[in-house]
């Protein structure tokens, strides 16, 4: 389970992976590895702070799962 009182990405409340992930769509170490450790090198973060586009489904490496809707 993940503490939530500790230091996490600012897109974290909003950014699609928390959703999926509490939806169960996603294994729970996306979340531990970027969302609470090194959201630098999230590709999603990296986007939203340069301002481009990405699809909801584009997982924190970059790649995109078709399987989340």
């Amino acid at each position: 389970m993940i503490d939530y009182k500790h230091k996490k990405c600012k897109w974290f409340p909003v950014c699609p992976m928390k959703f999926y992930r509490e939806q169960g769509k996603i294994d729970e170490s996306w979340i531990q590895q970027y969302c609470f450790g090194n959201w630098t090198a999230c590709v999603r973060y990296q986007k939203e702070e340069a301002g481009i586009y990405h699809p909801d489904n584009m997982m924190p490496d970059g790649h995109i799962n078709s399987k989340l809707k």
